[in-house]
């Protein structure tokens, strides 16, 4: 069984920052890519950023040059550093993490989803 733990959304004024993380726990032999979404109401769910296990990221043009993705493998965490934040990027943020078990098997694992609203 694998867990993930999302902590870090919350409520800011345009212009701020957060920072998100993403912790798997569990039976785990090794995690692979590791990525955000994000869901806004009455829209689908879309990409943030990823981060492959060689540390090589993708983030989206919406985001790029404010947010920066990251990741522990001691820790098998995945950040996200959110700065200059907009309203646009209101929305229930979620963790998706590729983990290889110990039959070497690869399966995706979403986390809960953490709520990140950006308003004055």
């Amino acid at each position: 069984q694998v867990q993930l733990v999302e902590s870090g959304g919350g409520l800011v004024q345009p212009g701020g920052s957060l920072r998100l993380s993403c912790a798997a726990s569990g039976t785990i032999r090794s995690i692979g890519t590791m990525a955000w979404y994000r869901q806004a109401p009455g829209k689908q769910r879309d990409l943030v950023a990823s981060i492959a296990s060689d540390g090589s990221t993708n983030i989206v043009d919406s985001v790029r040059g404010r947010f920066t993705i990251s990741r522990d493998n001691a820790k098998n965490t995945c950040y996200l550093q959110m700065n200059s934040l907009k309203s646009e990027d209101t929305a229930v943020y979620y963790c998706w993490v590729r983990i290889i078990d110990y039959q070497y098997r690869g399966r995706i694992y979403w986390g809960q989803g953490t709520q990140v609203t950006v308003s004055s």
